[in-house]
Formats: structure tokens, sequence, C-alpha cells
């Protein structure tokens, strides 16, 4: 490989002064997350051809009026093999690779750089013929898909192919953490517009335990639940939004 991919625990770090972008709502323990623009890499659309290598370059033309951008970077690992992480304006250490076994990587940058430089590229081996803007993505799985404006304004991130097609952090659902949890638990879930969310908690036979509805934010939202809210033993959180629901199981031990 032209350069070493860091296997390091990544811890993300908000980078830039963020007081004042994030609120309490009227639920206590729901953060609810002000986004007003978006961040995207510029990325050239590609076909690939199975077997073959492909250096992908990211580029932003508004990354001199960033203070930095941080997220989860996904690709699939069905399709394609990260051979490499090549370092241009963010080098080896904004990048974790922990995950890259389930096709994730992730990034935390800031600093300075002009529109024409490639902030970093990366070479992917194709498995199957395919489509890169098929294959690449941004999820707030691990990272928060954000980046900070010079105000210290929270910002989507996306990425933005030559082709017009542009891909962001959709619906998820994240694995509540710490799990298991005898204190309390954080459950973590993106929207892609702001919308009306519904998260359920059932026992193991479907009994409802607690039903909270707000509100939220386009982009990473969480709610903070108490042991004492919660009976001991294996629950289920389920989350519903429009056309959307998913599903994820948490333990509460004594």
């Amino acid at each position: 490989m032209a350069g070493a991919i860091n296997n390091a625990n990544f811890v993300a770090v908000k980078v830039g002064d963020i007081d004042g972008n994030a609120r309490l709502s009227s639920v206590a323990g729901t953060e609810v997350r002000n986004i007003n623009s978006t961040f995207n890499f510029q990325v050239a659309d590609a076909q690939l051809v199975a077997g073959n290598e492909y250096t992908v370059d990211f580029r932003a033309a508004d990354i001199a009026a960033i203070q930095g951008f941080q997220g989860t970077l996904t690709f699939d690992a069905k399709a394609v093999e990260l051979v490499d992480i090549l370092p241009g304006v963010a080098g080896e250490e904004n990048f974790g690779l922990r995950f890259a076994n389930e096709g994730v990587i992730t990034t935390s940058w800031n600093g300075e750089a002009t529109g024409n430089e490639v902030i970093f590229s990366l070479v992917f081996r194709a498995k199957a013929d395919t489509q890169l803007s098929k294959t690449l993505g941004v999820s707030s799985r691990y990272t928060v898909a954000e980046a900070y404006n010079q105000s210290s304004e929270l910002m989507n991130v996306a990425i933005q192919f030559n082709t017009g097609a542009v891909v962001s952090a959709g619906f998820e659902l994240y694995q509540n953490t710490p799990n298991p949890f005898k204190a309390s638990t954080v459950i973590g879930f993106n929207l892609p517009e702001a919308a009306e969310a519904t998260i359920t908690i059932s026992d193991v036979t479907g009994k409802v335990i607690r039903i909270i509805s707000n509100e939220y934010a386009k982009g990473r939202n969480q709610i903070t639940l108490e042991r004492s809210q919660l009976p001991t033993g294996v629950l289920t959180y389920t989350l519903e939004s429009g056309k959307f629901t998913a599903t994820k199981k948490m333990v509460v031990v004594e």
C-alpha cells in the first residue's frame, strides 16, 4: 500500500465550538440538533469493473469556509475492497478503520484548506461491476456526520457526484450505548429530513413499556433513557417516522 491504514480505535471529537447549536426539547433527555446547510464532498462518478483498482479523490469547493468535518463514510464491502487511504489535506491520523470490515471508515478533521486541494483519496479494488455512486455513502452510525462553518454553525455532510447524484445520511437507527446498561443508555437515530418520530420500547412479550414521540431535526438525534424508567431484561425499541421503521434490542441489567 502507498500509505499505512490506521487500525487504532477511532474516537470522534467535535471540531469547532458549537455551543448553542444543540438544545434539549420539551421531552426530557431528547437532544435536537439544528442543521442549517450542507457541506458537500465532490467526487467524480465512475463505472467500476471487477478486478480493477480506482483512486477516488474527495474535494470540496467550500472547504475553506468550514472549520472542520467529521462523519462515517460507508462503502459496499460486497462490491469493493478498500486498498488504501491516501492523505491530502486530511492525514492518516484523521481516519479510523476499526469497522473497515463492515464497509465503514470513520473520519474527523479540522484545520485550514483551499478549494482546489484534494482532501483525501480512497483506493478501491472492485469486486464486481458497479457504479461508484451506488457504492459510497455517508452515515452517522459511529461518528456523527456533521461539519462546522466559520461561525461554528452545524452543517450536514453529503457526497455530491459530478453526475448529479447526492448521497447523505438517511434514516438510521443505531444500537443503544452502552449495551447492556444498568444506569442509563443513549439511543441515537438519523432522519433524512426534519419530522415527527416515535420510539416505542417493549418487552419480549410485546407489551409496550414506554412511548416517546416528538418533532426531531434533520440529521442526528438522540434520547437518553434512565434505568429507573425500565424493567430488567431484554427489551426492544422501535423507531417509526413516516414510512420508515426499524427495531433493535437492548439489555437492562441490575
